[in-house]
């Protein structure tokens, strides 16, 4: 009875002491892996860009069906530039793009696209896959945007809503900043300011209420919150010369309303056709409460030409 008791009383333990043994032996050989793949990565700068102009054109001439002459472009540009000294990075990414669609009947051009981003990340190694980071995150467009409506003729009108820096934002923090592989990362920044900029000319238009633009208040130019962003980056092959981009970002403002968490995903699907040639697929997803209540959404989709470099 006595050796049954103890059996029972040293199994488990033995148990226990190899999965700790066994969790141990698992921590060492990621942090080993991560350090080795660290290692293979050499010091100094890389950089790496591509260009890419998307089209689409519709042409009709006694077309019974009916249709209307039309043209859109979109001209793209992503460029990465990193810098690495041993256990220190420094990761930079800028996103621009920006369309217009012209039609016969149209009275005027109408874009597309239009989207400046920079994303730029500073991270110290500690163990295994993480690192200590400081993220800065800014977001615009180029040029003004319009709301179009018709007149009591008929006739096509428009008005202004948009500019460069109107809105503006601006994102930085320091985190923990995860990173298995250039495919593969995830940033949590728990004390992060974020700053929206606009033209006072904007909230300051008769019958804008107050906190109506953009979360701005009336007659002012910015906008500060603070709170959590978290970040997180995938990409993967979904089957030969198609590949998939997946990036999201999230944040909770601690100041006011925190339950109201604005998301901003990206989907970027590339189906190469040649080195020069490809179609590429951009969906954009926003919810920002401060902005628009409800999601924003945006897909260009076209044939492409490319310039790497």
């Amino acid at each position: 009875m006595k050796k049954i008791i103890l059996l029972a009383i040293l199994l488990p333990l033995t148990a226990l002491l190899h999965a700790q043994n066994a969790e141990k032996d698992l921590i060492k050989k990621t942090q080993d892996a991560a350090k080795t793949i660290d290692d293979t990565i050499p010091n100094g700068w890389k950089s790496k860009g591509k260009v890419s102009f998307l089209f689409n054109q519709s042409s009709f001439s006694n077309w019974i069906a009916g249709g209307e002459n039309n043209f859109s472009g979109n001209l793209g540009l992503d460029y990465k530039i990193d810098y690495k000294k041993d256990d220190f990075t420094w990761e930079n990414r800028i996103m621009a793009s920006y369309g217009l669609l012209q039609t016969q009947s149209a009275s005027f051009e109408k874009k597309t696209d239009d989207q400046l981003e920079i994303n730029s990340i500073v991270a110290k190694k500690t163990k295994g896959y993480w690192y200590y980071s400081f993220l800065v995150n800014f977001r615009t467009q180029f040029t003004k945007g319009y709301l179009y409506s018709n007149d009591v003729n008929g006739a096509e009108i428009r008005e202004e809503n948009t500019n460069f820096m109107s809105p503006g934002y601006l994102l930085f923090g320091p985190g923990m900043y995860w990173k298995k592989n250039d495919n593969l990362k995830l940033n949590f920044a728990p004390l992060t300011s974020k700053f929206t900029f606009v033209d006072s000319y904007y909230t300051s238009i008769p019958g804008y209420v107050d906190g109506s633009y953009f979360g701005v208040d009336a007659n002012k130019s910015m906008l500060y919150q603070f709170g959590f962003n978290a970040s997180a980056y995938y990409k993967f092959t979904i089957m030969e010369n198609v590949t998939a981009e997946n990036l999201l970002n999230l944040y909770s403002n601690y100041l006011k309303d925190p339950q109201n968490i604005d998301i901003n995903y990206n989907l970027i699907i590339v189906m190469k056709i040649n080195k020069i040639l490809s179609a590429n697929f951009n969906f954009q997803a926003i919810y920002d409460d401060d902005a628009f209540a409800g999601f924003q959404t945006k897909e260009v989709f076209g044939v492409g030409l490319n310039y790497n470099f």
